[in-house]
């Protein structure tokens, strides 16, 4: 790994980190106001909304103008929303603090990654240094949340005191700035220049081409199954009579296990290629939904928690660096923010499609459905291909 992408790595974990700390503290402190159940979860949700729609303009933002300015806007906007919930701590000034911490994480996110895409070339570099960067979330999802927590506890404890809360999102406010120093340093990559006369360039004609179709798809797939696995096995534990206590390591099992394959990707992406690895996965956890619902412990299903943490970790790598290849280089960007779109709203409208079926067909019933889908899905990865090195990606799009 060379020394700049070490520095990225750990500019996404701050900034990254910033946003889950403050989803931590949030909800909580929204609770200790006297706001309700229903007022937090729309508390929650606003974190995703505007990657949704901000992610298309912020992928055609860095394109234009590479890595420094959208990651300096999206620096400015977390710091500004943590010290804003700090400093004013209500309602209003949570729901402010969701909106542009959620959507600085999606911008960074967005201009990391084509960054990353633009600075090294072929197959396999791509599939190593997205295997890198894909561990900065999975350490900012626990660095956030854990020093947010150790930061309330230990900061202010007596009934109704908010110093806690306050010193914690202060902290979450100084994170995107470390994120900065770490990331100013990089250099550059090129933007590309808006197109003089002709029409400009839309996010339709990316969907208009077959390969990128099949790729989002795919994705898409793997997110879902992400999805239903954490929605689901609290229901399925709970049915098991398993302790919050066990549930909850089942689940940290299957994030450490996402974690951790996505260390030994750089090392397997020299012997695998992308559509070997999706392929590996989909069957896996294919495997996994079917057999989950028929463990009858907590054994059981902390191995299919781990299996599944495998084959799911190891996708987005991979998926990354198939979508640098078959698209053209002056739309690394929007071709990001599409994914990003998808996989957001998909987050937001998934969880109660889930809990609809599962009423309907009970939480065994929704495995097994959910693990149906991704088995037919299969061919889908079998046919994904991406273009020679020498030909470019322009002529799949």
């Amino acid at each position: 790994m060379s020394p700049e992408l070490l520095r990225l790595i750990l500019a996404q974990v701050c900034l990254h980190a910033a946003m889950t700390g403050t989803r931590m503290a949030a909800p909580l402190l929204a609770l200790q106001l006297g706001y309700s159940a229903a007022a937090v979860g729309v508390l929650l949700s606003l974190f995703a909304l505007t990657q949704v729609f901000l992610a298309l303009p912020a992928g055609r933002f860095a394109d234009r103008h590479g890595l420094k300015r959208p990651l300096g806007i999206a620096v400015g906007a977390a710091c500004s929303g943590a010290a804003v919930a700090a400093l004013l701590p209500g309602f209003p000034a949570l729901c402010l603090a969701a909106l542009l911490t959620g959507g600085a994480t999606g911008v960074a996110i967005i201009a990391l990654q084509r960054h990353v895409g633009h600075s090294v070339s072929g197959p396999a570099e791509l599939r190593k240094v997205f295997s890198w960067l894909a561990i900065a979330p999975a350490a900012a999802n626990f660095i956030g949340p854990f020093s947010a927590g150790l930061l309330i506890d230990h900061a202010g404890r007596s009934a109704g005191d908010t110093l806690g809360f306050r010193v914690a999102l202060g902290a979450m406010a100084l994170l995107p700035l470390a994120c900065w120093a770490l990331a100013r340093g990089a250099k550059d990559s090129p933007g590309t220049a808006a197109p003089e006369g002709g029409a400009r360039p839309r996010a339709l004609d990316l969907l208009a081409a077959p390969m990128f179709r099949r790729l989002l798809f795919i994705n898409w797939l793997q997110s879902a199954s992400w999805d239903v696995h954490t929605f689901v096995l609290p229901l399925l534990g709970h049915e098991r009579g398993l302790s919050a206590s066990v549930i909850g390591t089942l689940l940290g099992a299957f994030a450490v296990a996402a974690a951790g394959i996505r260390v030994l990707l750089p090392t397997l992406a020299r012997r695998w290629t992308e559509r070997q690895v999706i392929v590996a996965a989909n069957v896996v956890t294919a495997a996994v939904f079917a057999a989950y619902p028929l463990m009858p412990g907590a054994w059981g299903m902390g191995l299919c928690s781990v299996m599944l943490g495998i084959a799911l970790g190891a996708v987005q790598p991979m998926v990354m660096s198939m979508l640098h290849q078959i698209t053209p280089a002056a739309r690394y960007g929007e071709a990001l923010a599409l994914r990003v779109m998808t996989l957001n709203a998909s987050s937001v409208a998934m969880p109660m499609l889930f809990g609809a079926a599962g009423a309907l067909i009970g939480v065994a019933g929704l495995f097994w459905v959910v693990g149906t889908v991704v088995a037919l899905g299969t061919p889908a990865v079998r046919g994904l291909t991406a273009p020679p090195p020498a030909s470019g990606a322009d002529h799949n799009l």
